[in-house]
């Protein structure tokens, strides 16, 4: 399944949340025009996405979504749970291991680190939370595979190496400043700056639209 598309990556990701609160409303089988009304995408994507990742459905009732949400899980997580680990603890990184931690995924956040010492050396949300300095050892010992970065931007790039050396095979930076790692880590550089500028300036142009009419 290592050949799956981004996109398909993503939108499975989000068929999955859909059909978790349909389930937990209990709905148990879902057609796929309405899940593909629902993500604002056609029902020949949907039915596209999953027939690449090997779901078939019964027709007359639609895809069943325990079995679905099952084969997802399979798909994006396999059967062990990921760890990982958040680097910088200040607001936005407690928001993250509070949001990701109570959504019971196989994805957690089991280690912070932190270079403040009100932070370092003590636990937060329940999460430990560990100086800098012990950093490589941390990842070995709690055999963690992802990072999120949520430090300042001008720390970030001091991390490279670090992350490297640890062994580490997944980064998601939400820091302004895009890192570059070898092949085989891989890095989603998210920059909440940039995002927003662009959601503002298509704002901005729809405003202009609409007075020009």
């Amino acid at each position: 399944m290592s050949n799956i598309p981004e996109k398909t990556i993503e939108r499975l990701s989000e068929y999955r949340r859909t059909l978790l609160k349909y389930h937990r409303q209990g709905v148990t089988h879902i057609f796929s025009h309405v899940l593909a009304g629902i993500h604002g995408i056609t029902a020949v994507q949907v039915r596209r996405d999953l027939m690449l990742i090997g779901f078939s459905s019964d027709t007359k009732k639609g895809y069943d979504v325990s079995d679905l949400i099952d084969f997802i899980n399979n798909i994006l997580y396999g059967e062990d749970t990921t760890n990982i680990a958040v680097i910088g603890m200040g607001h936005l990184g407690q928001a993250i291991t509070k949001y990701f931690n109570s959504k019971q995924l196989k994805l957690k956040i089991i280690a912070a680190f932190d270079t403040d010492p009100n932070k370092a050396g003590h636990t937060i949300d329940d999460i430990p939370c560990y100086d800098m300095s012990h950093f490589e050892e941390v990842m070995e010992s709690l055999d963690i595979s992802i990072v999120i970065l949520s430090l300042p931007t001008k720390a970030a790039t001091e991390l490279v190496v670090p992350i490297i050396n640890a062994g580490i095979k997944g980064v998601l930076n939400f820091t302004s400043a895009p890192l570059n790692f070898p092949q085989g880590i891989v890095v989603e550089n998210y920059d909440i700056t940039t995002i927003l500028e662009k959601v503002a300036y298509f704002v901005k142009a729809a405003e202009e639209s609409e007075n020009n009419q």
